[in-house]
């Protein structure tokens, strides 16, 4: 895989100064197929597959998310903070605790 500013380097020759693939691919010491190959492609941009990744919250997301619905209809001042909701997590999940700072 190639870097984007050689791509464009090799976009550039071979569409605005009409320089052939055998001379691109001599200038940039790359092979002729893999000059080739990205001019082929198009505009595409290269596309990654997102990982599937998990919080360390995901246990307690449940219980989170109904914490947080009561204290949205409690006033301002009648709210916990988030150290409150912290300490309160730490005390319910044993003696394993909660880290959730990294």
């Amino acid at each position: 895989m190639i870097d984007v500013a050689t791509l464009s380097v090799i976009r550039g020759w071979a569409l605005r100064e009409q320089m052939s693939i055998r001379e691109i691919a001599r200038r940039t010491g790359l092979s002729r197929n893999t000059v080739k190959k990205y001019l082929r492609a198009g505009d595409e941009a290269p596309r990654y597959a997102k990982r599937a990744s998990s919080s360390k919250l995901d246990p307690y997301a449940d219980k989170l998310a109904t914490w947080l619905a009561i204290e949205a209809t409690k006033s301002r001042k009648q709210r916990r903070n988030l150290r409150q909701i912290h300490t309160e997590l730490v005390q319910s999940a044993g003696p394993h605790g909660v880290d959730v700072r990294e």
